[in-house]
């Protein structure tokens, strides 16, 4: 499946550009992922401040605003590649892992079927 560009260059996008973390990742058929899903965008991005803007804990923000794993921290354990819609999984597996305190996430939020999302990537195997 091919993914975004591969360039290797200096991304323009704030907090892990995909075009940086594409060269350095190796393939991975499985994540441990979280993600914060709202309905509305407005939502999303009250979220997504609150990451960037406020350092609020990706955790902490996914059970104020997530409308789906919410009392989980946003956590959806071990997903394999081929489980999830298109557009989330190939975010998700070009995400470099990352931490719930300094967390590597999707910005801009990606748009599925159900909703927006804000994914990031504890572990991979």
């Amino acid at each position: 499946m091919a993914k975004g560009k591969q360039s290797g260059g200096k991304g323009k996008s704030a907090g892990g550009s995909k075009d940086e973390s594409n060269s350095k990742l190796k393939p991975a058929n499985a994540i441990k992922v979280r993600h914060i899903l709202c309905e509305k965008h407005s939502r999303i991005m009250e979220a997504l401040a609150k990451i960037k803007e406020e350092n609020m804990r990706f955790d902490k923000v996914a059970e104020l605003y997530s409308e789906d794993k919410a009392k989980a921290g946003g956590s959806l354990g071990w997903m394999n590649r081929g489980s999830m819609v298109g557009a989330f999984q190939d975010a998700a597996f070009a995400l470099q892992p990352s931490t719930c305190d300094k967390p590597i996430l999707t910005d801009p939020p990606i748009k599925t079927q159900f909703g927006y999302h804000l994914i990031m990537v504890e572990e991979r195997k």
